[in-house]
């Protein structure tokens, strides 16, 4: 009898204990675009509070290294700031992969300035002849313009890494697929070093995502012809497109999204995880209403 009373208060105990363990947490591995990282890290930081079942890991580093990762297989969503290319989709699927495209978000690509450079309006043709191989502006003063503090006058051009989507975007956009980019530049690899970097040189220009822009320099109203009417970044311009640098912003699966991963995907496309977005400083996919 003594010996029943003992094994039943051990298994209770055990039972007990069992219940009272930590549940394992379903992990969403989120990689990629530098563009995306912030607002990414946002909605991880947010979601236990819809689900706490799930735990996301954002990690940056670009959009080509979320893309290489979801090729080889390595991450549940790949965060790119441009589509896919052909031939990595065509490696994708060699690797067993299927990319599927979902479109979170808009985003108005900034081209910066210092905060007294007075070069604040530019066209398409103006930046390829400062960012495009062979460039015929090397100067500021090749466009008539003086930028206090910048006693060379030469022009201090900062660019993206080649891995980021925000590079090849911008090269495709601005100057051409066929166009390279000239030698000498700058190359940052992140959206907040290029920021960092502008601010504190007179002569500089650089581009990155908008959310990074700052009170301490400018932004850029652009026109894709010379002599049009400019579009400066914002918000309502990416939304509606009329900036000529807006993109969107995409999150790739492998396959059709199920399970928790889609929970997550719906979530980032409701109110609330596009407002969160909006907070961020991109364009929601869609009206929203946010408190």
């Amino acid at each position: 009898m003594k010996l029943k009373l003992i094994l039943s208060t051990t298994l209770l105990t055990s039972a007990l204990l069992t219940s009272m363990a930590p549940q394992a947490r379903t992990l969403i591995q989120n990689k990629g675009s530098d563009t995306l990282v912030n607002v990414a890290q946002a909605w991880a930081e947010a979601y236990p509070s819809v689900n706490p079942d799930v735990a996301v890991a954002v990690s940056g580093g670009g959009s080509g290294t979320g893309i290489a990762a979801m090729i080889n297989g390595t991450v549940d969503i790949a965060n790119a700031s441009r589509s896919m290319k052909e031939k990595e989709r065509k490696l994708a699927e060699k690797n067993g992969q299927n990319p599927i495209e979902h479109v979170v978000g808009y985003d108005a690509l900034a081209v910066f300035i210092h905060k007294d450079n007075p070069a604040n309006k530019m066209s398409y043709e103006q930046l390829s002849d400062i960012y495009a191989r062979g460039q015929k502006v090397k100067k500021w003063s090749d466009m008539g313009i003086t930028v206090p503090g910048c006693d060379s006058g030469e022009i201090v051009v900062v660019n993206r890494q080649n891995n980021s989507g925000t590079y090849a975007y911008f090269k495709k956009e601005v100057l051409g697929k066929k166009v390279k980019f000239r030698q000498g530049t700058l190359d940052m690899h992140g959206s907040k070093d290029v920021v960092d970097l502008v601010e504190k040189t007179p002569c500089a220009i650089g581009y990155s995502g908008m959310a990074y822009a700052t009170d301490h320099l400018q932004t850029v109203c652009v026109s894709k012809t010379t002599g049009d009417d400019c579009v400066s970044p914002s918000v309502a311009t990416a939304s509606d497109r009329s900036y000529p640098i807006a993109r969107p912003l995409f999150m790739y699966t492998n396959g059709e999204p199920q399970g928790a991963i889609k929970e997550y995907l719906d979530w980032i496309q409701s109110d609330a995880g596009q407002c969160i977005l909006k907070d961020k400083g991109y364009a929601p996919v869609r009206d929203v209403t946010c408190k």
